[in-house]
């Protein structure tokens, strides 16, 4: 397998992985070692663009929320330094609009957090043209609504009042939802 993947991969396999969280991004970083790539770890956007600098990548993985910026700011930098690089996304938040944006600048794919690297590897290799196979395990339609909710909430600096005026909801019926237990 890892011949395969070797062949898949190509001649360059050099890949950036840019993401705040420590832990996940050693853990990625060895697993994808193992696949046959040659990843550089960085924890910021500062990091990131220094590491573009000094011998941008074939392929990269990069989180959109940092603590110093927008990873969408390391996928321009990226793809204004190698056209041919494949830049994959990842969110926490799976939300649309982000997703949208990091294509538009250059981004290949993106994938929702928490992804593995399977997941990953899939996505940096995959020709583009066809969809991905569908979740094993995919959220429910209500486990999906609690997470909106929640998010908006968050948003709102947990406060009903307003989170109820964007979700175009009763207040009261807000309420209800937000002291249930969330839903599976």
């Amino acid at each position: 397998m890892t011949h395969d993947l070797q062949a898949q991969i190509g001649d360059d396999p050099s890949l950036l992985l840019v993401d705040d969280d420590e832990n996940f991004v050693n853990r990625l970083a060895r697993a994808m070692e193992k696949r046959g790539f040659r990843p550089i770890s960085t924890r910021s956007v500062a990091e990131a663009m220094a590491a573009i600098r000094n011998a941008p990548p074939a392929y990269a993985v990069i989180d959109l929320r940092l603590e110093d910026g927008s990873g969408l700011d390391v996928v321009e930098a990226l793809r204004e330094s190698r056209e041919d690089a494949r830049i994959i996304v990842l969110t926490g938040y799976g939300a649309i609009a982000t997703a949208v944006a990091a294509v538009k600048m250059g981004a290949t794919d993106y994938l929702s957090k928490p992804a593995d690297a399977t997941e990953v590897t899939s996505a940096l290799l995959s020709a583009g043209e066809i969809l991905p196979p569908p979740p094993e395990n995919p959220m429910s339609a209500d486990r999906v609504r609690w997470e909106h909710i929640q998010r908006v909430y968050e948003q709102c600096d947990r406060n009903i009042s307003e989170t109820a005026r964007r979700l175009h909801m009763h207040r009261r019926t807000l309420q209800r939802i937000l002291a249930k237990r969330e839903p599976r």
